[in-house]
């Protein structure tokens, strides 16, 4: 494993201090990682906020070759960048090489944006113009389940806006983050991107910053409570892109063999670890028993292994704490449902849980109610679709949902009563970087990608000129 080093002010440092990632697979330590001290975050600050004048006065056509050149930086060491997130994430190669390929995409697609003055009034009496003007500095602070993918949703859109920008991995997964890094730290003026870790004891140090004019966060709704409350101090912009309970409804008039690998697939996609993911399914009572038996019949195929292998499906779960917390799930799901498919750790090294499904379980379990970020799927029978509906909306989350039919009609009606950000019909978790995302209620505040997602990283500057 090659040595690891902090991006600051446009050069590859060590820490101050280190820390040992594992790969969750083994349990086994994958490399020792720098740790930055709050000295370095504030060099960090410190290089960003200097370089931010310059960076901000470069044509934004200047700004898109740039991007697009970091966008080409990936592609060529996409195989080096997804065996090294297999290794500290888990995922399967084959996912992870989709990850890589994901993140070199958005940021392609997001460099293409524009952010054009738009005329509001042009008349006798005066010219209104609408300007969008970059923020500064921008803190960026990454989650583990998909770290190369969710840095593309907030990295080129910040750059390309004229802000510079300090990148927080999570302490779980840090490393592809810093081999990104040293991939592109020459295509960037210095101190325009900087990259640290902390072991989470920055993230407080961040949002407090005087300096940093923005957070962008992807990570729990409780963590984001706490960055929204920190931020207030210094009224930062934020952007945050919470947790989720999502309600997937399968209506009446399915073919259960067609939808239940979508299903599937929807649920169990990183082993669960998505925010997106389905992670509550209401199935009406015609075609419960069958869905059910579909289900059962694709989890007890699907291959749990070490990511790195051939062949594997699901990897394991990322870290210690996430997989103490999905047994204690199993522990709910025994208690309150029929598991009938997995509903057990494996016997094995590593954080490696059975996909389980667990029916005739209802509102009011541990399972249902909160959400699981693994790999364990609540089936929920329902008769009526006013309840199903209103039993999908029983949360404080709000990010994604889906409705299954054989008539979109049907459930284009159903979807359109959903209080989430995006409502999928026929599929779930397709995303892509010129689909606005972003989170209804307790999910989140603000939006992501397109030119929505751009527009949240300036501000909107007005001017407003007489005319004689």
């Amino acid at each position: 494993m090659s040595d690891f080093n902090l991006l600051i002010n446009g050069k590859m440092v060590p820490g101050d201090l280190t820390m040992p990632v594992l790969n969750p697979a083994t349990e086994e330590v994958l490399a020792q990682c720098p740790r930055a001290s709050k000295n370095q975050l504030d060099e960090a600050v410190a290089a960003a906020k200097a370089a931010f004048p310059a960076w901000a006065a470069t044509p934004i056509t200047e700004r898109r070759k740039l991007v697009t050149r970091m966008a080409e930086a990936i592609e060529a060491n996409t195989n080096e960048l997804a065996r090294l997130l297999t290794s500290e994430q888990g995922k399967p190669l084959a996912d992870a090489t989709g990850e890589v390929m994901g993140m070199a995409g958005f940021f392609r697609y997001l460099s293409s944006l524009d952010l054009p003055m738009r005329v509001i009034e042009d008349s006798g009496d005066r010219r209104v113009e609408a300007h969008r003007r970059p923020l500064g500095v921008i803190g960026a602070i990454i989650p583990w389940n998909y770290p190369l993918l969710i840095l593309s949703f907030k990295l080129p859109s910040a750059l390309l806006a004229g802000n510079t920008v300090i990148v927080k991995p999570a302490p779980t997964t840090p490393l592809s983050t810093l081999k990104f890094a040293e991939l592109i730290k020459d295509i960037l003026p210095k101190g325009v991107l900087n990259v640290i870790t902390d072991a989470n004891d920055l993230g407080d140090a961040m949002t407090k910053h005087p300096d940093i004019r923005k957070i962008s966060f992807t990570g729990s709704t409780a963590t984001g409570q706490k960055v929204m409350a920190s931020a207030a101090a210094t009224l930062k912009r934020i952007t945050l892109e919470l947790g989720g309970n999502d309600a997937s409804i399968v209506l009446d008039d399915v073919d259960p063999k067609k939808v239940a690998p979508g299903i599937f697939e929807g649920a169990f996609q990183n082993s669960g670890q998505v925010c997106l993911a389905i992670k509550r399914l209401y199935v009406h009572e015609s075609v419960y028993d069958e869905i059910c038996n579909e289900l059962v019949a694709i989890a007890k195929s699907t291959v749990v292994d070490d990511g790195s292998k051939q062949g594997t499906k699901l990897g394991p779960l990322q870290n210690k704490m996430q997989y103490e917390k999905v047994k204690g799930f199993l522990d709910d799901a025994r208690k309150n449902g029929n598991v009938i498919a997995g509903g057990s750790a494996m016997d094995r090294p590593g954080y490696f849980i059975e996909p389980t499904i667990v029916r005739d379980i209802k509102e009011g379990s541990r399972l249902v109610d909160e959400e699981q970020f693994g790999p364990v799927l609540p089936v929920i029978k329902y008769s009526d679709n006013d309840d199903v509906i209103r039993r999908a909306n029983a949360t404080t989350y709000g990010l994604g949902a889906s409705v299954w039919s054989s008539d979109t009609a049907r459930a284009h009606k159903v979807a359109s009563q959903i209080e989430a950000g995006t409502v999928w019909i026929n599929k779930h978790l397709d995303m892509a970087p010129h689909i606005p995302f972003g989170g209804a209620k307790q999910s989140g505040i603000g939006t992501e990608f397109a030119e929505e997602g751009l527009a949240e990283f300036t501000q909107l500057q007005i001017i407003n000129e007489a005319r004689a």
